[in-house]
């Protein structure tokens, strides 16, 4: 499993707790995480697509 997949399957866990002790702290930290796992997933696409590329 990726970096990317892991970082968005914790913020989901965290924004799922959050939402269900209205903690939104824990909340929006969840999101974060969430945004951070889909960056990490394109940044590893772009990083393959350039291999290909090269080789």
């Amino acid at each position: 499993m990726s970096d990317g997949t892991v970082d968005k399957a914790k913020g989901r866990i965290k924004e799922a707790t959050g939402a269900l002790t209205g903690d939104e702290k824990l909340k929006n930290e969840g999101k974060l995480d969430q945004a951070a796992g889909t960056v990490k997933d394109a940044a590893e696409s772009v990083i393959d697509k350039i291999k290909k590329a090269i080789d």
